[in-house]
């Protein structure tokens, strides 16, 4: 995946080297759920959507600390020594790798025994700017692809991320296994209603193409027999050439798009652009890679369904 101001290589170094000096000088380490978290799990989430799983799933026996704050875009955190602190104290760390570079060399370096890659606990595929679409065009953006980590953003493959998480948790804490596994089963029920929503709300439109800033959406439009349309690639920064534009345009017209989308966390200037010169709509069909002011929704749950609202207007369900 393309993602813009990486940092470099020996500042993550210094800054793990620094966490890991400043957690060895105050570490008398105890066993898990039994530190400085009032007798909880310990769990250090990467950003939103690992967080939400450890909330839901953890419920009162876990405190949560999330690397990623609000209204930071993910793509771009840098982490500061302290922050790797954290993460090197930590009871479990939940992370999903190939989204935040910095995040995954930290931890590779942390040494945390319950490490978690949510990519590991469902199928990475590959998707590039589109998902089986074929206008006969040939320009380069098109071809790119790679392993897809937005897995969040479909329902069934969050839901097994969610019981891969509660597994580890109950083996992070044994004594607590009973909740984590009734919590997990609550939030796969919830997941499972939201994968029902969609699929119904989806089934019947009259375009099933949609385009959006970035393209986060593949697993998404996989899942439901949607074709998605990024004006960037994987990274929401990085700028479309002009015949990714002029492409666009003729799909938009090719397809009876009505709507452009842009995101919360990401600029929308360039979709807002492409909107006005080809006279369509705009609204927001958001990633969830962050809750903000912004956002349409307090949690991963009210978000999504706030995204199939967004996607039923734009699409035409009937």
């Amino acid at each position: 995946m393309n993602v813009r101001r990486l940092i470099p290589p020996t500042a993550v170094a210094g800054a793990v080297a620094l966490g890991l000096v400043t957690l060895s000088a105050c570490s008398g380490t105890s066993d898990a759920a039994d530190k400085n978290s009032g007798g909880k799990l310990d769990v250090v989430a990467s950003f939103y959507p690992m967080q939400y799983l450890a909330e839901q799933i953890g419920g009162g026996h876990v405190a949560v600390n999330t690397l990623t704050k609000p209204g930071v875009e993910p793509h771009d955190l840098e982490l500061k020594p302290k922050q790797v602190g954290e993460l090197a104290d930590a009871d479990v760390v939940l992370y999903l790798k190939g989204i935040q570079p910095a995040v995954d060399d930290a931890i590779a370096q942390a040494g945390v025994k319950n490490t978690v890659d949510a990519a590991t606990l469902t199928k990475l595929e590959e998707h590039g700017t589109e998902v089986g679409h074929d206008h006969g065009h040939s320009d380069a953006h098109e071809s790119e692809a790679g392993a897809d980590p937005h897995i969040w953003l479909d329902p069934v493959k969050y839901a097994e991320v969610a019981k891969g998480v509660g597994s580890a948790l109950e083996k992070a804490d044994p004594d607590h296994a009973a909740d984590y596994e009734k919590n997990t089963e609550a939030l796969v029920k919830k997941l499972g209603d939201l994968n029902t929503a969609f699929e119904t709300g989806l089934k019947n439109t009259t375009t099933k193409t949609f385009i959006t800033t970035h393209s986060a959406f593949g697993y998404l439009a996989e899942r439901y027999g949607l074709e998605q349309e990024g004006i960037s690639g994987m990274d929401p920064e990085s700028e479309p050439s002009p015949a990714r534009i002029k492409e666009l345009q003729d799909i938009a017209k090719h397809d009876k798009v009505s709507t452009v989308f842009f995101e919360t966390l990401a600029s929308d200037k360039t979709a807002k652009t492409l909107a006005t010169d080809t006279g369509l709509k705009t609204d927001v069909l958001d990633p969830l890679e962050g809750i903000t002011g912004k956002s349409k929704g307090h949690d991963y749950i009210e978000v999504m369904r706030s995204n199939l609202a967004a996607l039923k207007t734009a699409l035409g369900a009937k």
